[in-house]
């Protein structure tokens, strides 16, 4: 049976609104519309409590102002959005390569095999939806599912600071009561089309066959046809060149002990061999990474002659490593190990490279 993907979709709560509020004290709490000044300008965003009247982003401002006359229009701020969005990015980015950016406000994250924290999709969300509000002051929503459709439409129902999970078995029941208008993909118009045909729900559109929906839709049918039964076979398609492949375990109970460092570090070293030859690559530097109690955090590392990714060939390496570190009997709460200066495949070609235990 193939491996399900464990998918995140991050989406920022009303980003440049809520970074406007942020900056300017005064500013929080009220109606605002982010985008031009005039009258004849068109919102970028709104801040929640505009959305209680009726303004939306890619409203003209004059429409806003007719709705809510309160409203305090704020010009945009480009430069500050995209590098409160690239902060956010490396965020993402510590706990997997596998990011797709959709704008700056919202991301796709496959974190099937994450680089750090729990292999639980769900708790690595409400981590990283930590870490983005301690280092922006904003908040976000996270919707986390098996594949991008569902993930996507999931973190629209809790905004905003929300969390909603969609667990494989629970997929059909979340997508038959969901309303036509609620699935990502279906705009208004066609929405409005697939009520002439008495679709309303989830529920309507699974019982349509898939030659309705083409007859009705074209292309796009078998796309509903599809989406409506949990299946979405997208990858999530990182746009960044992937560094490094890694691992690390945080301890529940601090360690001092050399042989135990060692025995960890041996579990460490194989996902660390697994990774790598899962994705065909080695690497000629390897580093060892040490936080301790006090969460100092130090690294060590060494740059080999040849490209490597096997577990017997990295072990030494890390120990050697582990021996050179400062230690001085101080407590350990986490370890990881990496490979870095990475050689793609096609770089490979010609050199030795040894394949990790069968066990792995």
């Amino acid at each position: 049976m193939k491996e399900l993907r464990k998918i995140i979709h991050i989406d920022m709560d009303a980003f440049y609104a809520s970074i406007e509020q942020r900056d300017n004290p005064a500013l929080r709490g009220k109606p605002i519309g982010v985008g031009g000044t005039s009258r004849r300008g068109v919102l970028a965003t709104a801040s929640y409590e505009a959305r209680q009247f009726g303004v939306r982003s890619a409203m003209p401002n004059g429409l806003a102002l007719k709705k809510c006359p309160h409203l305090i229009l704020v010009k945009s701020r480009f430069d500050v959005y995209k590098r409160v969005s690239a902060q956010i990015r490396e965020i993402f980015h510590r706990y997997t390569d596998l990011v797709e950016p959709l704008s700056l406000d919202e991301a796709y994250l496959d974190v099937t095999e994450p680089k750090q924290g729990p292999p639980s999709a769900t708790l690595l969300a409400e981590q990283i939806r930590k870490e983005v509000f301690e280092t922006t002051q904003l908040t976000c929503s996270a919707g986390v599912s098996y594949n991008k459709f569902i993930a996507k439409t999931a973190s629209d129902f809790n905004k905003p600071d929300g969390i909603t999970v969609v667990l494989p078995d629970q997929a059909q029941e979340f997508l038959e009561k969901l309303p036509i208008a609620k699935f990502h993909g279906i705009g208004k118009v066609t929405a409005e089309r697939m009520r002439a045909l008495g679709i309303h729900s989830g529920a309507d559109l699974a019982k349509a066959d898939l030659p309705t929906l083409r007859l009705h839709f074209g292309k796009a049918g078998k796309f509903f046809y599809n989406i409506v039964r949990g299946i979405d076979d997208r990858p999530v398609i990182s746009s960044r060149e992937r560094k490094s492949i890694g691992a690390e375990r945080t301890f529940e109970e601090n360690i001092s002990d050399l042989g135990e460092m060692g025995a960890r570090l041996d579990d460490i070293v194989k996902e660390v061999s697994r990774r790598a030859e899962k994705s065909m690559s080695a690497g000629k530097t390897v580093t060892l990474k040490i936080k301790f109690s006090d969460f100092v955090q130090i690294t060590r590392s060494k740059t080999l002659p040849n490209p490597v990714r096997s577990y017997e060939d990295l072990l030494p390496v890390i120990k050697e490593l582990l021996q050179q570190a400062p230690l001085r009997d101080r407590e350990v709460r986490l370890l990881g190990a990496s490979l870095s200066n990475l050689k793609k495949p096609e770089e490979l070609e010609g050199q030795q490279i040894k394949i990790p235990f069968p066990d792995l």
